[in-house]
């Protein structure tokens, strides 16, 4: 399997399926991964072994759910915008985006990003 948009397919399909053992074969042994906690970097994962024990307990967990907003694959790069519901009320979710490469049909890189509780801007004329 070469097509990054297959990866990346199979790749969210673990997660909505809660089907951890379709990661096994998605991520290269050089894999790096970069979570969105803790804030502000975001926890660091290097090697196949260490990314696919985050995403397989992520993908296990069936109290959670990711939903995918969007997927843009260009090349051996994909972006995907997602949200990531962990409770039953109404905000009780987070927004993000996985910035992902794919080589020789494997997970290499993927950097996570989401978005934060309020914090107040400078550029911020709201008033909160």
């Amino acid at each position: 399997m070469s097509d990054t948009s297959e990866v990346i397919r199979r790749f969210n399909d673990a997660f909505l399926r809660h089907d951890p053992d379709q990661l096994d074969e998605l991520v290269g042994e050089e894999c790096v991964m970069e979570a969105i906690q803790p804030a502000p970097d975001g926890a660091r994962y290097e090697g196949r072994a260490a990314c696919l024990t985050f995403w397989r307990a992520l993908a296990g967990d069936h109290a959670t759910q990711f939903e995918p907003e969007e997927i843009a694959v260009a090349g051996d790069r994909a972006s995907i915008r997602w949200r990531y519901r962990y409770g039953t009320g109404a905000a009780d979710y987070v927004r993000g985006v996985n910035l992902m490469r794919v080589r020789d049909g494997k997970i290499a890189e993927a950097l996570g990003y989401s978005k934060t509780p309020a914090v107040p801007l400078a550029a911020d004329t709201s008033g909160r």
